[in-house]
């Protein structure tokens, strides 16, 4: 009988005297070995054990997530009986997706179209005009020492608090004392300001922009508008993304101001225009057109998901940056 001593000790030495045998053997020992080692990797804050309620929670969260996303998108395949007769996390038997989306594009003369150049132009002038202002007032309030800075700083962290729909009443009677109402300057002009944004990059400012490479830059006499566009703008450039991003879904999804303030369907953004499809169905003779509802949701978020992934990588680092003590 052959002792356990003795086992081992043949098993440790098999892997040694198989090499000149053949090539696979030392292949095999190799993983065995790797696997030994990652068996044997101690826990640690930089390892840490897995969790599984954390793991349970996270999953969860997912599909909370998710469920939605899945609703729409399995949704979007039917007509308008099949969204009535059949199970709504599943296909129904006819796949009516293209059909949905040329009907969406068409339908009422192509008002879908405008709506969605509606939307496009309120993200570009308001979004875009937005994080302009963000950067250039974070970065001068970051960078230079002027008389009332701190309660321009007090200001900024009030305004932060205050909701939007609390100033929304009194910005609809500013507006309509002008006569701005019910044209595109209504929903653009306010999207301009963002007191999130403005703070956001004011602190970014602060930490990714080195007081001394400015002061380095202006001995060698670059200009201050020089230094802003050659120095400090590319470093500025992941908080820039990043609330770019914020200023450009918070307008995207923008609902109750375009709701006060424009009444021509003809300047309806998307979210507005799709209630107004909503609502049609609950009037006397209105057609209901849930199927392109449905359908026009799920464009509507197509250009969101095609710009986070395509910008991810800037904003990701965006939020990261000064999280580490240096």
């Amino acid at each position: 009988m052959t002792s356990p001593t003795t086992t081992a000790a043949s098993a440790a030495s098999a892997p040694a005297a198989e090499p000149s045998a053949s090539g696979a053997a030392p292949t095999a020992s190799k993983r065995s070995k790797r696997s030994t080692r990652r068996k044997s990797i101690p826990h640690t804050p930089l390892n840490p054990r897995p969790s599984i309620p954390l793991t349970l929670v996270t999953g969860l969260v997912l599909v909370y997530t998710l469920l939605p996303l899945a609703w729409l998108v399995v949704n979007a395949t039917k007509d308008q009986n099949g969204l009535l007769d059949s199970f709504g996390l599943w296909f129904a038997e006819d796949v009516h997706l293209w059909d949905n989306i040329t009907r969406t594009l068409t339908y009422d003369d192509g008002v879908f179209v405008r709506w969605l150049l509606n939307t496009l132009l309120y993200v570009v002038a308001g979004a875009g005009g937005a994080t302009v202002l963000a950067v250039l007032g974070g970065y001068a309030l970051a960078k230079y020492e002027f008389p009332g800075r701190k309660a321009v700083f007090a200001v900024v962290i009030g305004a932060v608090a205050v909701p939007g729909t609390a100033l929304a009443v009194p910005t609809f009677l500013m507006f309509s004392t002008m006569g701005l109402t019910n044209t595109p300057w209504a929903v653009i002009v306010p999207s301009l300001i963002s007191p999130f944004g403005l703070y956001l990059m004011w602190v970014f400012a602060a930490e990714a922009v080195p007081t001394e490479l400015l002061e380095a830059a202006r001995i060698d006499g670059s200009g201050e508008l020089r230094t802003f566009f050659r120095i400090a703008l590319p470093l500025l450039m992941p908080g820039t993304v990043t609330v770019l991003l914020f200023s450009m879904v918070a307008t995207w999804n923008n609902y109750f101001l375009p709701l006060i303030m424009i009444k021509d369907p003809d300047w309806y953004p998307l979210t507005l225009g799709l209630n107004a499809w909503n609502a049609q169905a609950q009037t006397a003779g209105g057609e209901a057109v849930f199927d392109l509802i449905i359908t026009g949701s799920l464009l509507t978020i197509v250009p969101i998901v095609v710009v986070f992934l395509l910008l991810q990588r800037y904003w990701q680092s965006g939020l990261a940056a000064g999280s580490v003590k240096e």
